[in-house]
């Protein structure tokens, strides 16, 4: 793998989350480890060992103890730590009695403001009573069509506080995409924003909330934050929710599996499904992932740029449950410039940084030069694979001092499942480990684990995150088709991965988007790496088309240049195989992307082989609904001359 561009210090069990924890457990369970390798294969060999330790070494407070650890491993249905009461909001809300702020809320819409952790709790406390008066009880369900600001997150712990059940929305999301998502869960009341502001242009969403309010029946209450403007129209305006009261901040205490929130996947085919996350598998599973990999505790800020219709959102407000203040960002991330989220980190003193890979590869591209981040210790990388160009950009231009972790995960989880470590090196393209607690392996088409060879990406043991089930799956068919239907009790999570000796991963894309010509299978990261490593190309997508066996190319052409369509035929000829050379290469103005960044292989499938683009994409559920035109007009062309 070459020389690390990343290694950790000599003394990092002294000055790392994931070293205090090593000496507790040696402390405390007289466990030692030698290594990171010897530790995760520990946490995946005796689960109850492990994810107990988790439990007392960040301190969890129930309100009942478990009964046992793991009732029953099998999946799906694995039941753990039956019997517990606890809330997850108590946790977020419950580190922190300093003067410093743990919210940090930056917008391109409004001025900045941050929170204290007494004028959060004290804020959660005015909106859970307001819900409390408008009849919210355990179980109802509380849902938002509003950015990444702090009266959403007051609302996620209020509701959260009550027993009841949250979900949210992105407002940049289409009224239909909305509605097929919150029609399944049925909720009660509705906090909206009119609109917001991105860059310099104003989105007015009050008819869209009209909408959306029309088609819920269920709902007995609406609430508007003028955000953009100051009209509130027939709603309750946000002031009445979070009017002073006497009530004291309580937490009712709940089943460990009592469902927390309602994630969707992504929906750009059929009815988005309704995931399902409880308290007690989202707190676990957050503890460990940012104190033990990202190494964040007190006295960090945590900013992941993410929108409220995206996971990261979920992950990033869990940072005060490990004593890290959190930055919100509402806006467009590039404006004026790809710079803005480089000199967010620099104002707000960020010292860990998410973002995504395709993010990171436009900075690249674009020759961006961050400011000078003197206490930025990590960056996060999700969303798509990070090439090896992508790490070379981040230790070029922003530093040889800060620790890159490409990781990859789900909504399915609500985490990463593979990323880094403050004990591991960083190396060029690769993803440094799979997280402790995790059992990620690669299957052959036999379902046998390999190394070094591309596989399946499984998950072969329970983790407390996996989901609680589907909103309304009674039999728990639908749950059950989607992760365990290729093997059998094994979680099969539809991505290439390539594990190493060492235990390091590369992942190259989705299963279902596979290029596979003469026998040679390729994952589609492989192919943008080569593609949109061409200056002249500022992004591509690639199908294969398995019954006519064609491999067909959309770029973007990038701005000043001409498309070479020889020397991107050679790029791929000497990058990859002659075999991977496109049947036919297309500029395309755009390529479909859902809201959280995802390219859209599978539904651009579906439109080349005749699925209307209205079937094959929900398109508000879309960053760029109108890109799939041009995929729609290829088609009827080449059906046309069939």
């Amino acid at each position: 793998m070459g020389t690390p561009l990343w290694s950790p210090p000599d003394d990092v069990r002294d000055t790392s989350r994931v070293g205090a924890y090593l000496a507790w457990l040696e402390r405390e369970r007289g466990l030692r480890f030698a290594d990171y390798r010897a530790l995760w294969e520990w946490s995946v060999a005796d689960l109850p060992a492990f994810w107990s330790s988790i439990w007392e070494h960040f301190g969890v407070h129930a309100y009942d103890p478990p009964r046992q650890v793991l009732a029953d491993p099998a999946m799906p249905g694995a039941r753990w730590f039956p019997g517990a009461t606890l809330n997850y909001a108590e946790h977020v809300l419950r580190k922190g009695t300093g003067e410093g702020p743990v919210v940090l809320a930056r917008s391109q819409t409004r001025a900045p403001q941050d929170l204290t952790a007494e004028d959060l709790k004290d804020q959660v406390a005015r909106v859970r009573a307001g819900l409390r008066a408008r009849g919210v009880r355990r179980g109802d369900r509380v849902v938002a069509y509003a950015p990444n600001i702090p009266e959403t997150l007051v609302l996620l712990l209020a509701t959260a506080s009550l027993g009841a059940i949250f979900s949210s929305c992105a407002p940049e999301f289409g009224v239909r995409s909305v509605i097929d998502r919150w029609r399944q869960i049925a909720p009660k009341l509705l906090v909206a924003v009119d609109g917001y502001r991105y860059g310099e242009k104003a989105i007015d969403r009050r008819a869209e909330v009209a909408e959306i309010r029309a088609a819920l029946p269920s709902l007995t209450h609406a609430v508007m934050i003028t955000y953009l403007g100051d009209d509130e129209g027939d709603a309750e305006p946000w002031a009445e929710l979070a009017a002073p009261t006497a009530e004291p901040l309580r937490f009712e205490p709940v089943p460990f599996d009592h469902p927390l929130y309602v994630l969707y996947s992504s929906g750009t085919t059929g009815l988005p499904k309704p995931i399902v996350h409880g308290h007690g598998g989202i707190l676990l599973e957050h503890l460990k992932m940012l104190a033990l990999h990202h190494d964040l505790g007190p006295g960090d800020r945590f900013l992941w740029f993410t929108t409220t219709g995206w996971m990261m959102w979920n992950f990033l407000v869990s940072g005060p449950a490990v004593g890290a203040s959190i930055v919100l960002f509402d806006g467009n991330p590039a404006h004026p410039d790809l710079g803005a989220m480089w000199r967010l980190a620099a104002e707000t003193g960020t010292t860990y940084f998410g973002t995504s890979a395709p993010f990171l590869m436009a900075c690249r591209k674009a020759g961006v030069r961050p400011p000078e981040l003197p206490g930025l210790r990590g960056i996060g990388s999700t969303g798509a694979p990070l090439p090896a160009e992508g790490f070379d950009w981040v230790y070029d231009a922003v530093g040889r001092d800060v620790r890159l972790d490409s990781l990859s995960g789900g909504t399915d989880v609500c985490t990463g499942f593979v990323g880094g470590s403050p004990l591991l090196p960083v190396h060029a393209g690769r993803i440094a480990c799979r997280a402790l607690g995790a059992r990620v392996e690669a299957f052959d088409p036999a379902g046998k684990p390999v190394l070094d060879q591309l596989g399946e990406l499984v998950i072969t043991a329970p983790m407390p995150s996996m989901p609680v089930g589907f909103w309304g799956d009674e039999d728990g068919s639908r749950y059950r088709e989607a992760y365990f239907d290729v093997f059998p009790g094994v979680w099969r999570h539809g991505d290439w991965i390539t594990i190493g000796e060492d235990g390091s991963c590369v992942i190259t894309g989705r299963s279902d988007a596979t290029l596979n010509r003469g026998g040679v299978r390729l994952g589609t990261a492989e192919f943008y790496s080569v593609v949109e490593g061409l200056d002249e190309v500022a992004d591509s997508l690639v199908v294969h088309l398995e019954e006519s066996d064609e491999l067909l190319l959309f770029v973007v052409p990038s701005a000043g240049f001409d498309l070479d369509l020889d020397a991107l035929r050679h790029a791929l000829r000497t990058g990859l195989s002659p075999r991977h050379v496109p049947d036919e290469i297309h500029p395309v103005g755009a390529v479909p992307r859902t809201l959280s960044g995802k390219k859209l292989e599978v539904p651009v499938k579906r439109i080349l082989g005749g699925t209307p683009a209205g079937a094959a994409a929900a398109k508000g559920a879309l960053a760029n609904p109108e890109s799939l035109t041009a995929f729609e007009q290829l088609a009827a062309r080449r059906h046309a001359t069939q």
